[in-house]
């Protein structure tokens, strides 16, 4: 493929996966910040426990969120820049771990499994401030 400003395909790859591990990083600072503000509304509202429910499915949904995303610079980054054996081994490594992290995570954002979730009701997500009983 011909250069495009001056950038081979595997640096303009890298480069792209770089953006999206910035990108990445920059969603995990803004939710952070996000969650935060609203759990401090929900605590002059509500008190504790209901701010910290919040913040914990708040910020638990941008976790989730930033490693979907990240796992996607590591897909870039493997598939574009460097395919290799070795480094798919890694990639693979890499997204059991994170589907590991994200599973768990939902698991504890949700307090239940996926697939006892829709057995439960809708099977829908709720509003992440709504307090279980009500």
């Amino acid at each position: 493929m011909a250069d495009v400003a001056g950038l081979t395909f595997t640096e303009l790859m890298e480069h792209v996966a770089q953006g999206f591990e910035a990108f990445g990083v920059l969603v995990l600072i803004v939710g952070l910040i996000w969650s935060l503000t609203v759990a401090a509304r929900i605590r002059r509202a509500e008190g504790n426990q209901p701010a910290y429910r919040a913040i914990r499915r708040l910020f638990g949904g941008v976790l989730l969120l930033g490693l979907e995303i990240l796992v996607a610079a590591d897909l870039i980054r493997t598939v574009a820049v460097s395919p290799t054996l070795e480094s798919v081994a890694i990639l693979g490594l890499i997204v059991v771990i994170r589907t590991f992290l994200s599973f768990s995570l939902e698991i504890e954002i949700e307090g239940v499994v996926p697939w006892r979730r829709a057995l439960m009701g809708s099977g829908a997500r709720g509003d992440p401030t709504r307090r279980p009983d009500g």
